[in-house]
Order: C-alpha cells, then sequence, then structure tokens
C-alpha cells in the first residue's frame, strides 16, 4: 500500500525549496485509532510528509533521475501542534545543502499561523539497478508511476 501523504504541490522552485499541503479527512483509516474520541495524524506521519515533500522537490530538481529516495536522518523533530480532521497541513522544505546523492533539507509544516511540526532532513537518492542490475524494470515501473502522480500533484 502506498500512503500519499501529500494532496498537492503549490509551490516548486527545483533546487531550491517546495511547498505542498495535506487535508486531512475524517476518512483517513489510522484515524480511528490515533485517537478514539480525539484524532490526530500521528506524528510519524507528519514526519512523512515532510519526507515526501522533500523527495518531490528531489525528482523535479533531478528530473526524475532516480526511482529511489530514502530518508537517511531526520534531526531535530520538534512537535508543536495537533493536525486534526479538516484541517491544512501546509508544508515547506528548503535545500540547505546537496551532496552526491545526499540532501538536506530544512522542513516544517503549519496549520494556519501555527507551527505544527519542524526537522532538519536527510534524504539519499538511488536506482535500485545501481545495486542490482538484474532489477532495471523495478526502476523503470517505479519512475512511470511517479511521474503519473507528479502530473496529478503538481499545480504549479
Amino acid at each position: 500500500m502506498r500512503f500519499s501523504l501529500i494532496d498537492q504541490i503549490t509551490e516548486l522552485q527545483k533546487g531550491e525549496s517546495i511547498k505542498t499541503v495535506k487535508n486531512l479527512s475524517l476518512a483517513e483509516e489510522y484515524l480511528q485509532d490515533h485517537f478514539p474520541g480525539f484524532p490526530i495524524m500521528p506524528g510519524v506521519l507528519m514526519v512523512e510528509a515532510m519526507v515526501q515533500t522533500c523527495a518531490w522537490l528531489m525528482r523535479a530538481s533531478e528530473d526524475f533521475q532516480y526511482s529511489t529516495v530514502l530518508l537517511k536522518e531526520a534531526k531535530a523533530v520538534k512537535f508543536n501542534s495537533f493536525v486534526s480532521p479538516g484541517k491544512t497541513l501546509s508544508l515547506t522544505a528548503t535545500v540547505q545543502k546537496k551532496e552526491g546523492r545526499f540532501w538536506t533539507f530544512k522542513a516544517s509544516g503549519n496549520v494556519g499561523d501555527v507551527g505544527a511540526v519542524s526537522a532538519r532532513l536527510i534524504l539519499e537518492q538511488f536506482n535500485v539497478v545501481d545495486t542490482h542490475p538484474q532489477l532495471a524494470s523495478a526502476d523503470e515501473t517505479q519512475l512511470k508511476s511517479l511521474k503519473e502522480l507528479y502530473s496529478i500533484l503538481n499545480a504549479t
């Protein structure tokens, strides 16, 4: 199952920054258990939304050269507010450094004017074929799927 925690890319400056939104709906299955009577977006999913935001910036900046983007480190993660159903989590990520396959971002998420989450994230990009030549078709399949999803999400 794929968790797409980004509903729309609202602003993108290749190699520099990105803004996205996640509209939290009560229909999200995980809210039934987190928490009964007080549904809120789990902190780990707020971090994942920031990671996905950063990954879209990487893909767009590199013209979808890499099929895989993974979180390597999450530093200085701070949770400041809840995100409840009916609210919009507005996410921003700015490139701090790029070294080869590794990108460092300053990322944050707000609900209105209130900061909900922030972190410094390090992500790595690569192709599966680099270490497993027999899986070249997996890269092609993944990239095709990512490009299709990007065309839906990208409102810029």
